[in-house]
């Protein structure tokens, strides 16, 4: 409890501090890089969901510029990645703005990964429970298969962190994140294809038949 309460908040400033002074040359090129190849929006912001489903703004460099089609629409992700965005995503540096909101106290270093507003109203009751501590950078379900595994089981992943929080699981998270960072393991075969939107789990056959029955 001690570290879940006091020192976990100790150490996200203390190691988010550093690691924006040691990553500020990387932090300057990188923003003039992506300046340039965005037209001179070099960060993306969203709304997102935190601790208790509470929304902060959440900062990432920009890996996609704005190109729309004939009909004002987005083109597809494949078609606004940019060269150094491609980049930045292969090697996850596009997360290092978000030390900013560990500044902040929005996120943590380490805990289930902050998701759409849209997905709070699909979760189940159990999934819910990953709002119950702060969103990481990175997390035991981004450890365990980042993209290569299904939503389900990500939840399901977050659901075991927040049951088990402690200092050792995060340093565990921590080094096996700096290895896979590294390693490019846990993504799809292409590192840059984005997770398929999340639109809720089924029932299983049974609860829904139940649940179906109580309706009528």
């Amino acid at each position: 409890m001690l570290y879940r309460n006091f020192l976990k908040r100790f150490l996200d400033m203390a190691v988010s501090l550093f690691g924006l002074l040691i990553l500020s040359p990387m932090f300057l090129v990188l923003t003039i890089l992506l300046a340039i190849a965005n037209t001179g929006k070099p960060f993306f912001f969203q709304r997102r969901p935190g601790k208790n489903g509470r929304l902060f703004s959440i900062i990432k460099f920009k890996s996609m510029n704005d190109k729309k089609d004939s009909k004002g629409n987005l083109l597809p992700f494949e078609k606004r990645v940019t060269p150094v965005g491609s980049f930045i995503r292969k090697y996850s540096l596009d997360e290092i703005p978000q030390l900013l909101n560990v500044l902040k106290g929005d996120m943590s270093l380490i805990g289930p990964r902050p998701l759409l507003i849209q997905y709070l109203e699909l979760y189940n009751s159990e999934q819910k429970r990953r709002h119950h501590v702060k969103p990481g950078i990175t997390g035991w379900a981004q450890v365990n298969g980042r993209n290569a595994i299904s939503w389900e089981q990500k939840f399901e992943f977050d659901v075991w962190y927040v049951d088990n929080l402690s200092f050792l699981l995060d340093l565990k998270i921590f080094g096996m994140t700096v290895k896979k960072v590294f390693m490019k393991e846990g993504v799809n075969n292409q590192s840059n294809l984005n997770m398929p939107a999340f639109s809720g789990t089924p029932l299983p056959h049974s609860q829904s038949k139940n649940e179906s029955n109580a309706e009528s």
